[in-house]
């Protein structure tokens, strides 16, 4: 009994690091994943190509995710699942223009930050969305049916202009994501080598602008974490 005790905090230990090793092996397959599936698209993409870019051995790659098809599915979902995370500000105790304001910040500030991310999903649905239709056909969805309550409680009480939603989302979406999807196209336009934080505060600032004056509400400062944002190398 006492050797088996002994032994229990270094059992502990042990699993705690092979955690953190999976936890790292995983986070690093999945960055490398975006980046892959972002430039080739899922057909040309290989597990070889995605584990030589997070310099692990192949055989990581489908130890702990299986298939190509399930790394891509768990690459769109975490795409997804962080996006809808991003408009958790659109409540019904909130103030309309913040909330709208701070929803647009996230997704210009997840443009910047994360653009291998969006050009995965927007490849996806270039292709009509093989991988992803029934998570469209549920999960967001039924986001855009809570947020359209919110909304819909907003114009009840006064505090904003009727909007028909799901058009409302996505002009938002198509304005926010274009900043990470046609991102060669705006620095082409804009003579940049790199896009600068002031660009996406710039677009930023324009879109919420729009989005406010179509719903009838007065404009709000763009919210501080967009305009500090430093620039994407």
């Amino acid at each position: 009994m006492k050797r088996a005790k002994a032994r229990a905090p270094s059992v502990r230990v042990h699993a705690n690091r092979r955690e953190r090793r999976r936890q790292d092996s995983e986070a690093r397959i999945l960055r490398a994943a975006e980046q892959v599936f972002a430039e080739t698209g899922f057909s040309g993409a290989t597990t070889a190509d995605i584990a030589a870019r997070a310099r692990l051995p192949k055989a990581n790659v489908h130890y702990y995710f299986g298939t190509k098809e399930r790394l891509y599915r768990r690459v769109l979902k975490r795409i997804l699942d962080a996006w809808l995370a991003s408009g958790d500000s659109i409540r019904p105790e909130a103030d309309p223009a913040t909330a709208f304001a701070d929803y647009i910040a996230a997704k210009v500030e997840a443009s910047q930050r994360q653009p291998f991310a969006s050009k995965v999903f927007a490849n996806e649905i270039l292709h009509g969305a093989p991988q992803v239709s029934d998570y469209l056909a549920d999960q967001v969805r039924r986001w855009v049916e809570a947020k359209a309550k919110v909304i819909d409680e907003w114009v009840a009480r006064g505090l904003m202009r009727p909007v028909h939603v799901p058009h409302l989302f996505f002009v938002i979406w198509s304005a926010t994501q274009t900043y990470a999807d046609f991102e060669c196209q705006i620095r082409a336009v804009l003579k940049r080598r790199h896009l600068r934080s002031e660009d996406y505060s710039a677009g930023c600032a324009l879109i919420t602008r729009m989005v406010l004056s179509a719903c009838g509400l007065a404009a709000k400062p763009v919210p501080r974490r967009t305009a500090r944002a430093g620039r994407r190398t």
